[in-house]
């Protein structure tokens, strides 16, 4: 299985958020009910344990997970698998990566599109990240599921909606330290490292690098065609918590 994960330069939290961000909120509460009442989160007895888990586990993700190979064989069952994938996270790791990404960026991003706008924003960028790593691994065997082709769209469109907003990232190499970094650093950092880790992603298990650069690119695009370069918003930053400055 490979598992479309947006991996990150450590873990990060933007200091400004969106108030009213409904659809966000319910995409987050849907893919956390779909996994636990799914065999991935090994929580369910009736899936078994042992080699019987693995084996319905292989079997749910087979079923609604994206396949290459059967994509483009004009079957309409496989048609749909890239809309039903974006719902289906193959760990509680997998799961929770992509969850702290969508809270942290898609309320902001929702409240300027629109619920609407947004909810076909954040299935139609999915469904075409999903398509395009499926047309560059058209041979492979391998099942692909996760948000994170939706998610990096919104990465995308939130680095050009709000290139200032300050994003807190934890740098692995600079032992955790807190620091904080306009969007337009940030993300771009992200995603080079999305370019660099596609390069050297091989055929089997792992995560869909290729999948999340054709997310973030139809996300930039996306808004900088809708909204063009007169819209962008230089948020206030929020109230700093209690003994932290504000930058």
């Amino acid at each position: 299985m490979i598992r479309n994960w947006s991996t990150a330069v450590g873990r990060t939290v933007s200091t400004v958020r969106g108030s009213s961000a409904p659809v966000t909120y319910s995409l987050i509460a849907l893919c956390c009910l779909i996994f636990v009442i799914g065999p991935a989160a090994g929580l369910g007895p009736a899936y078994g344990s042992g080699d019987a888990l693995l084996a319905a586990q292989r079997a749910y993700f087979r079923h609604w997970g994206v396949i290459p190979a059967e994509l483009f064989e004009d079957s309409p069952r496989a048609a749909l698998t890239p809309g039903t994938a974006l719902f289906v996270h193959g760990s509680w790791v997998h799961l929770l990566g992509n969850m702290l990404f969508l809270y942290v960026f898609g309320a902001m991003t929702e409240e300027r599109m629109g619920r609407i706008q947004f909810t076909l924003f954040y299935v139609g960028c999915g469904y075409l990240a999903l398509l395009g790593y499926a047309a560059a691994n058209a041979g492979s065997e391998q099942s692909l599921v996760g948000a994170s082709g939706a998610i990096s769209a919104i990465l995308g469109a939130f680095l050009y909606l709000f290139p200032r907003a300050r994003v807190t990232s934890l740098l692995p190499f600079l032992f955790f330290l807190p620091l904080r970094f306009p969007a337009w650093i940030v993300l771009p950092f992200w995603a080079a490292l999305q370019w660099l880790a596609a390069g050297r992603a091989g055929e089997g298990p792992g995560v869909a690098y290729l999948a999340h650069l054709v997310g973030f690119g139809l996300g930039f695009v996306f808004a900088w065609v809708r909204f063009g370069p007169a819209t962008r918003v230089n948020p206030a930053p929020a109230t700093a918590p209690e003994g932290e400055k504000q930058p």
